[in-house]
C-alpha cells in the first residue's frame, strides 16, 4: 500500500470478540482521502458451505475507500470500514467484486450512503502475491451506494449500477453526493 499510496498520517485498529485485529490506515494528498484495512487479509475467505475451512487457500482481500479531502467528516468511516473488513470473519462471507456491503447506518456523520458496492481490484492499489499455496491479497475498492442504488442495484445487478453511475458521471469520490437518476434509462 505504501508504494501506490505512500505513507498513512494516520491510523485506528479494532477488534471485535472472536476476530483478528483490524487496522484502518488513512492516506491523505491534496484531493483525496484513502482509508485502507489492514488485517482481513491475515486469514483467507472461507466458503460459508465449507465443513472445514482451509487455514491457507482461499481469497484474501483489503478494502479501500477513496473521497474528496476536506467535503465532510470521513474520518468516522474507520469504525464502519473495520466493520466490514471483519465480516468474512464473523459473517463467514466471501467479499468479491460486485458484493453489496451494508453497515446499516451512515459511513459517517450525514452521509447519504449506508452501505458499498464493492469493486474491481487492480487499480489503485495491485494485488500482493503471497507464497504458494496462499492467494494473493487483492485490495478491493469500496464504491458509497445510496439506499436507492443499493436496492437498485439488487434488481438489475452490479454492472448495470456501474453503467448508471458513468452514463450519469457521477464522481463517486464525492463524500456528499447525492443518488444516481435510477428512474429514467441512460441515453
Amino acid at each position: 500500500m505504501r508504494t501506490s499510496l505512500g505513507e498513512p498520517d494516520a491510523r485506528a485498529a479494532i477488534t471485535f470478540l472472536g476476530t483478528d485485529r483490524i487496522e484502518v490506515l488513512r492516506f491523505v494528498d491534496d484531493q483525496v482521502v484513502r482509508y485502507a484495512t489492514l488485517g482481513m487479509s491475515a486469514q483467507p475467505m472461507a466458503d460459508p458451505t465449507a465443513v472445514v475451512a482451509d487455514p491457507l487457500k482461499g481469497p484474501r482481500a483489503e478494502l479501500v475507500l477513496s473521497v474528496k479531502a476536506g467535503r465532510a467528516d470521513t474520518d468516522k468511516a474507520l469504525r464502519p470500514l473495520a466493520v466490514l473488513a471483519a465480516s468474512p470473519q464473523v459473517e463467514g462471507v466471501v467479499v468479491a467484486p460486485g458484493a453489496s456491503l451494508d453497515v446499516g447506518e451512515p459511513l459517517w456523520p450525514g452521509a447519504p450512503f449506508t452501505s458499498v458496492l464493492v469493486g474491481e481490484p487492480g487499480g489503485l492499489v495491485e494485488d500482493l502475491e503471497l507464497d504458494a499455496p496462499m492467494d494473493p491479497v487483492r485490495f478491493l475498492p469500496l464504491l458509497p451506494m445510496t439506499p436507492n442504488e443499493a436496492a437498485w442495484k439488487r434488481v438489475h445487478g452490479a454492472q448495470a449500477l456501474q453503467e448508471r453511475w458513468l452514463a450519469s458521471g457521477t464522481d463517486l469520490r464525492d463524500p456528499a453526493r447525492k443518488s444516481v437518476p435510477l428512474d429514467v434509462t441512460p441515453e
